[in-house]
């Protein structure tokens, strides 16, 4: 394959990672966010300067996943009482900082950036591998947690908080679990993006992509693993396919996002499960 082939990969396993730790904060839990980029941004940038002083690869990402999710539990400490748009303008704000913060740290490379990161000596091959390897290890977490006991406590927040509250499951607590849970994935893909791309800048981890992120959930369907999944290749893969159409990319992805609310809210997820009980009646 060529190196264009396995930088799509990479990009496309990367955008998995993203899209489906923030369904587990969304999608299970009930908590809009609209700020994952500035956690996804706080483990390239932590990856990046453990990589640029000599750390090995495992430790950089370690780092990342840590120093996101160390930042998701903050941000979530200070917002799980929040519910809805006010969460949603919250980490929309949380977004908008992260950025303004590193462009004015010279020792984070301000507006210029960090460049020069060491590689992960994987080559582009090895590259796409390890982080395909990282977007499974990824899904098959999700899938796992949604059957599990913890992914029921979530869904049971996320359907209905006062209930939940009322049989005593600790609706505070697990908004917090997963808040800190699906912020330290997407550290972990930051920090693989910094050995992806050996050069990171603020603007690539700013509010669109934040936007971006919550169209792949939605359009997937929210709570789906499959559905987001299945929306997150697609939405990757278009307009690389259809190059004619990348300018008006985000009028696309906005266009899908109101359409979808409006005609499937249950998204991607929603429209096959719909076929298959049809299929099955008939």
């Amino acid at each position: 394959m060529s190196l264009y082939t396995y930088s799509l990969l990479s990009i496309v396993g990367i955008n998995i990672m993203l899209a489906v730790s923030l369904n587990m904060i969304t999608g299970f839990c009930g908590q809009f966010s609209l700020g994952h980029g500035a956690f996804y941004g706080a483990g390239a940038y932590a990856a990046a300067l453990c990589a640029v002083a000599g750390y090995p690869v495992p430790v950089a990402l370690i780092a990342g996943a840590v120093v996101a999710g160390i930042l998701g539990f903050v941000v979530g400490f200070a917002s799980v009482r929040l519910r809805e748009d006010f969460l949603a303008v919250t980490t929309i704000g949380v977004s908008f900082l992260f950025v303004g913060f590193v462009r004015k740290q010279h020792w984070l490379g301000a507006e210029m950036g960090i460049s020069k990161i060491p590689g992960s000596g994987l080559g582009a091959e090895g590259n796409a591998v390890m982080i395909l390897l990282f977007a499974a290890a990824t899904i098959a977490f999700s899938l796992d947690l949604n059957r599990s006991w913890l992914g029921f406590a979530f869904r049971a927040v996320g359907d209905d908080e006062q209930a939940a509250r009322t049989v005593a499951i600790p609706a505070s607590s697990y908004k917090l679990l997963a808040f800190a849970l699906g912020t330290a994935i997407a550290g972990l893909a930051g920090g693989l993006y910094t050995y992806f791309t050996q050069f990171i800048v603020p603007d690539s981890f700013g509010f669109i992509l934040s936007v971006t992120l919550m169209a792949m959930v939605v359009i997937g369907g929210t709570g789906s693993t499959w559905g987001v999944v299945a929306a997150t290749i697609i939405l990757t893969l278009l307009p690389e396919v259809f190059r004619f159409i990348n300018d008006y990319r985000l009028l696309i992805f906005g266009g899908l996002l109101v359409l979808v609310t409006r005609f499937a809210p249950g998204g991607l997820a929603g429209i096959v499960n719909s076929l298959t009980r049809r299929l099955r009646r008939a």
